[in-house]
């Protein structure tokens, strides 16, 4: 069961990839392994020395009555302090943003691929779609 992230591709670039864990709370897992999840306006943050992804939206479980979540709260990226320092100095440095690609389960437990990204202007986004028209005719 993979979940990606759609829109990434089309407005950012993609400079570098990170494999991080989530936190979650409760039924959060079970919703998960349903699908009833999107990383469509989700992003990625460095907040008090930690990783918090946000806007990502995880529908309740139906059978979680009152152990249920909060649909859009802050979930918190398992990472290495060395590997937050690092994306902490990309970001500063070169303005990146943090980007979820995709979310999935990898022996058991929820993972999500983090984009470290640089947005794209309204010309490249114009120059993707030529291209992928191109292609699709089988012309490129």
């Amino acid at each position: 069961m993979e979940i990606f992230n759609r829109k990434a591709k089309f407005n950012y670039f993609i400079e570098n990839e990170i494999e991080c864990g989530i936190e979650l709370k409760g039924t959060e897992i079970k919703s998960i392994r349903k699908g009833s999840v999107s990383l469509d306006d989700a992003y990625a943050r460095i907040k008090k020395g930690e990783v918090v992804l946000t806007n990502m939206y995880v529908a309740k479980y139906e059978e979680g009555n009152r152990f249920n979540h909060d649909e859009r709260r802050e979930r918190k990226l398992l990472l290495h302090k060395t590997e937050i320092k690092k994306l902490d100095k990309q970001i500063e440095l070169n303005h990146y943003t943090l980007i979820p690609l995709k979310l999935y389960l990898k022996k058991g437990k929820a993972k999500i691929l983090l984009g470290v990204c640089k947005g794209k202007k309204l010309y490249d986004k114009r120059e993707t779609i030529k291209k992928r028209d191109l292609e699709r005719e089988g012309r490129y």
